[in-house]
């Protein structure tokens, strides 16, 4: 039952029509042919009833070299037998002197004397005329001048419709039959087609979720199977993005919640070591306590940096894009991280032109890159003792390019949380609509900020 509702079963039914198509249906197309002509043919029963009509003009001219005008009784007699063996036909004679003889039956309108224009006229006529007419002379070479003639109706020896009329019939069936066979392989193939775009509609049709719509199920062929295999895909998508929502909204919960969490011991840690800063300590104690201060400064960086990017991840973190001077607020960041870069050795070398670069941003969030970025230099970076900030060409457009002399950032493998700052920082550029790129080797790093 299963398999004959598969497409592979109707597909081979097409295929088993198309084998039996010359061995069935020819022979039943022959034996419709030949009832149809039997029944249309009931009134030719007398259908070469004496043969055909050269027959009968061999029969008449073996006859005729029979004869001789000098026994005009035997040709009377014989033409008698001949009336009644044919009695369709009619019969007469002419002698040597031009006279009608013996008609059979009497004919109106034949010459009682024929003269030569009368012969021309009558065999002009006759040919290919109704009835049919055989004239031969007499004598065992036909040398005689007298001759006999007999005319028989064509509809003995010719249908008004001849046997193979009802060819262009056969044919018609014929055609009509491969027609019909061609005519139900394309709706068998049209309807898979169909079937097929309808799947592949429903899968570049996405609902409100992301996700493709499920199809309505056809039949339980194997299209039919593939809807249903489509539709537990998507059921499946739907329950995995539903799980995925969920871990993500537990993850920026928990990373908020230790966000906080980690905030007041780390508070507590920095008050303890503001207070041993105050105490007589070694060289080795001052080294230490200035060690634990730049982690602990660390690890707060990071927990912004965490708490930022949960923000941003979720579409809650404000950006109010105004014109700005890009410029000064590079100005402005640098001269904040100035102090820093003398205190670790850092070369800054900032050469920025007098004309302002304006572009849509926020300010708060275009320092916030400039912070990450500057913050990744002084902490990865710091054994180049080199930072430099200009404006180069990039891609045919204006780039604002921040570049050092370190390690390069593959080699930043120390885990101080580089991710998760040039992550806020492709977020807030992007938001911006600015693109930036990073070339690094281990002989520095080249950060390139332009317009989208």
């Amino acid at each position: 039952m299963r398999f004959r509702k598969t497409l592979l079963s109707r597909y081979l039914l097409i295929i088993l029509f198309a084998f039996l198509f010359i061995p069935i249906v020819f022979p039943l197309a022959s034996v419709l042919y030949l009832l149809i002509q039997e029944n249309t043919h009931t009134s030719d029963a007398n259908y070469l009833k004496y043969g055909s009509g050269n027959d009968l003009a061999d029969m008449w001219h073996n006859q005729a070299a029979q004869m001789r005008e000098s026994n005009a009784a035997d040709i009377d007699g014989k033409l008698r037998e001949l009336k009644q063996k044919y009695p369709e036909a009619s019969f007469f004679w002419v002698d040597s002197a031009g006279l009608t003889r013996l008609q059979l039956p009497v004919q109106e309108g034949l010459p009682s004397r024929w003269m030569p224009a009368d012969a021309v006229q009558f065999m002009k006529k006759s040919i290919d005329g109704d009835p049919y007419t055989v004239v031969s002379f007499l004598g065992a070479v036909h040398e005689e001048p007298s001759f006999m003639v007999m005319q028989m109706p064509r509809s003995i020896i010719k249908l008004e419709r001849p046997i193979g009329t009802g060819t262009p019939f056969y044919i018609a069936f014929l055609f009509i039959m491969l027609v019909l066979f061609f005519l139900v392989s394309l709706l068998f193939f049209r309807h898979i087609r169909k079937r097929l775009l309808g799947l592949q509609a429903a899968m570049t049709l996405h609902g409100e979720n992301g996700l493709p719509q499920p199809i309505a199920l056809n039949k339980p062929d194997e299209i039919g199977q593939l809807e249903a295999a489509f539709n537990q895909m998507v059921e499946q998508l739907r329950e995995s993005t539903e799980r995925e929502r969920a871990e993500e909204e537990l993850r920026k919960r928990l990373i908020a919640s230790l966000s906080h969490d980690l905030r007041t011991p780390l508070t507590v840690m920095s008050s303890h070591l503001y207070s041993l800063r105050k105490e007589s300590l070694s060289m080795n104690g001052q080294s230490s306590l200035k060690q634990m201060e730049q982690k602990i400064a660390s690890i707060s960086s990071l927990i912004e940096n965490l708490l930022s990017y949960t923000l941003m991840t979720s579409g809650r973190y404000p950006l109010q894009l105004e014109r700005q001077d890009l410029l000064r607020i590079v100005r402005e960041s640098a001269a904040s991280w100035f102090p820093l870069w003398e205190q670790e050795g850092i070369a800054a070398e900032v050469e920025l032109p007098e004309e302002q670069l304006l572009q849509d941003v926020d300010k708060a969030g275009f320092r916030r890159v400039l912070d990450n970025l500057f913050q990744n230099v002084t902490r990865h970076a710091v054994s180049g003792k080199y930072i430099g900030i200009t404006i180069e060409q990039h891609q045919e457009r204006t780039a604002l390019v921040i570049r050092d002399h370190g390690n390069g950032m593959e080699a930043a493998s120390d885990g101080k949380g580089a991710g998760i700052g040039l992550a806020i920082v492709d977020y807030l550029l992007h938001e911006m609509h600015l693109e930036w790129q990073m070339e690094s080797s281990p002989a520095g790093t080249s950060v390139y900020i332009y317009p989208r």
